[in-house]
């Protein structure tokens, strides 16, 4: 089946994510950022899209919120206080924008599976929550380079380091919430202070979690484990495939899971035909393959594909389905090169854009 069978009589929508390249200290990455979102639609949608929660989520303790950042990753106090003088924003809305701390995480999906030198992950949810940016980033002043999908402007969606570690989550429920990091700057606490397996979960034992959700872990080393983490308990095991499921954890999962548990068994039955990292992706992204999702209306489509070679050091990353990934060769850029590419270009079988397009 080609691909004009698979989406013909579809309706489709055009989309992009724009590519950021930035080397500094963390302040002066800060203001970058907010002149860049002087210029895009994303924080005029965005506060279109809270605004009716305001009340319910927006409550942020200043105080708690900056004595945990500062506690796990310091250089992020001084990224906010740069967005905040770029954009002539006070601290507490900053917060509230920026903290990756409190505020509220819709349900999605999401799927990853994992080599000795390759992760593959499928990023599902409603693309209008999509910030449409991928970040590389070589900080001057403390923590690892890092490259990646962005989430809250300052948070991330998966990634990897310049150490070669690997990070993508899968969340699993947002019931029985604490007060504690969101997931996406979990995952950028991870990425721009650990440097391997081991030093991420003591990082993952140690943080205050907001909500449940399993972080993928992969390393240079090739040693790779799924940790499950809720605001209760943190436990840790080692698995090639990873849903929207505890398996250890059961008593925090939610009560309708089947569709994690059709994901899973759909990628356990092709498993064994995998025998690199390219086939490892077309699997997950191909949509005959049946792991790949169009299920955007239920906040649970598959809105981007990303692979990382943490050996290699290089990135993958495509929008829709049936794409081949634009690489990105990370210890080259790491060493001084610059890329020349200015945004990915995708197709989502959707009527919504990405809170980045007008």
């Amino acid at each position: 089946m080609n691909q004009y069978e698979l989406w013909k009589d579809i309706r489709m929508r055009q989309v992009y994510t724009e590519i950021f390249q930035y080397r500094g200290n963390h302040y002066d990455f800060g203001f970058q950022q907010g002149e860049w979102l002087k210029n895009s639609p994303i924080l005029p949608n965005r506060k279109k899209q809270w605004e009716p929660k305001k009340d319910r989520h927006f409550l942020i303790d200043y105080e708690e919120v900056t004595s945990a950042i500062t506690k796990f990753i310091p250089g992020v106090m001084d990224e906010i206080q740069g967005l905040a003088d770029a954009l002539q924003m006070n601290m507490d809305d900053a917060f509230r924008e920026f903290g990756g701390y409190y505020l509220e995480y819709g349900r999605s999906g999401c799927s990853i599976f994992t080599g000795s030198d390759y992760l593959i992950r499928n990023y599902d949810n409603h693309p209008i929550t999509y910030e449409g940016r991928y970040m590389i980033y070589q900080p001057t002043d403390q923590g690892y380079a890092t490259i990646g999908p962005t989430m809250q402007i300052t948070g991330r969606t998966d990634g990897m380091n310049e150490k070669g570690l690997v990070m993508g989550y899968n969340f699993v429920h947002r019931k029985k919430s604490s007060d504690g990091f969101m997931c996406n700057m979990i995952g950028r606490i991870i990425l721009e202070t650990c440097a391997n397996v081991e030093e991420a979960i003591e990082v993952l034992k140690e943080l205050p979690h907001r909500h449940s959700f399993s972080y993928v872990l992969l390393d240079s080393a090739g040693k790779s484990v799924v940790v499950e983490a809720s605001p209760r308990s943190v436990e840790v095991h080692e698995s090639k495939i990873c849903t929207n499921h505890f398996e250890l954890l059961t008593e925090e999962n939610r009560y309708r899971m089947e569709d994690s548990y059709q994901r899973k068994q759909t990628i356990e039955k092709q498993q064994r035909d995998i025998e690199n990292g390219y086939m490892a992706f077309r699997m997950m992204n191909d949509i005959e393959k049946g792991v790949f999702s169009n299920k955007y209306g239920a906040w649970a489509g598959t809105v981007h594909t990303a692979a990382y070679f943490p050996k290699e050091k290089k990135a993958g990353y495509a929008l829709g389905a049936n794409r081949d990934p634009v690489i990105f060769d990370f210890n080259q850029w790491i060493q001084g090169k610059k890329f020349n590419i200015k945004k990915v270009k995708g197709v989502l079988n959707t009527d919504s854009p990405f809170v980045n397009m007008e």
